[in-house]
């Protein structure tokens, strides 16, 4: 690929990091993933070609490391990788602050918002007892999520456990609470249900830190309390 031709390190490091899901790919590392499978399920529509191109570009720059793990290849942020996490940071404050934010008009996909979800879970607020959270996402496949004091795990079917709590509605409404656009009780309002017992229903909110960035509002919004305030949304 053709260079920009300039000395500066801006446009150097544009070269390595500027192509289309790159930064995607050191955002997953960065959350944990670890294994190409794991990466890719973040970034679900990048295709498995592309994405071992990018991990071998960044593998070159010396960005991450490979190694050889029990159950395959795995991969790590170099001390250089480590330090794109301010870069990764900005660029997502500065969407989640300048960009527009209407989800029933984005392309919106189920799949990484339950990576995300799955991985912010707060197991000191989960229940003792295991139980699985089916969600039933209008236009999406059921998906079921396996809620641990000690872990969560994505199923494409119910593993076995007490299934107390199902999420249905629309995927914007689901959208729009987790990313701090809406509190958990406007996301109800248009649309957003959770089934099961009353006690539980209301504590499933709080089983989840919010999206990194859902505490920051978008540019013009009336600074003081946000949607997303402390970070996480509980319903009342």
């Amino acid at each position: 690929m053709t260079g920009y031709g300039q000395f500066c390190s801006m446009a150097r490091a544009h070269e390595v990091l500027g192509g289309r899901w790159t930064l995607l790919i050191v955002r997953e590392i960065l959350c944990g993933s670890r294994r190409f499978n794991d990466i890719r399920r973040g970034i679900p529509r990048v295709s498995r070609t592309v994405l071992s191109e990018r991990l071998q570009a960044l593998l070159v720059a010396g960005v991450i490391a490979r190694s050889d793990g029990p159950h395959g290849p795995e991969y790590a942020l170099s001390e250089a990788g480590q330090e794109l996490a301010m870069l990764v940071s900005a660029y997502g404050t500065w969407g989640q602050r300048w960009l527009a934010r209407e989800p029933s008009h984005e392309d919106l996909d189920l799949e990484p918002l339950l990576v995300d979800m799955q991985r912010r879970v707060d197991f000191d607020a989960l229940p003792k007892a295991p139980l699985v959270v089916r969600f039933e996402i209008r236009g999406q496949r059921k998906r079921f999520m396996l809620l641990k004091k000690t872990e969560a795990s994505l199923c494409h079917q119910n593993p076995g456990f007490p299934e107390p709590v199902c999420v249905r509605g629309p995927l914007a409404a689901l959208v729009a609470w987790w990313r701090g656009d809406m509190s958990f009780v406007e996301a109800q309002r248009i649309g957003l249900t959770i089934d099961g017992p009353k006690a539980v229903a209301r504590a499933f909110p709080n089983w989840f830190d919010l999206y990194p960035f859902a505490h920051i509002g978008p540019a013009g919004r009336v600074t003081g309390k946000t949607p997303a305030a402390a970070g996480r949304r509980r319903a009342s």
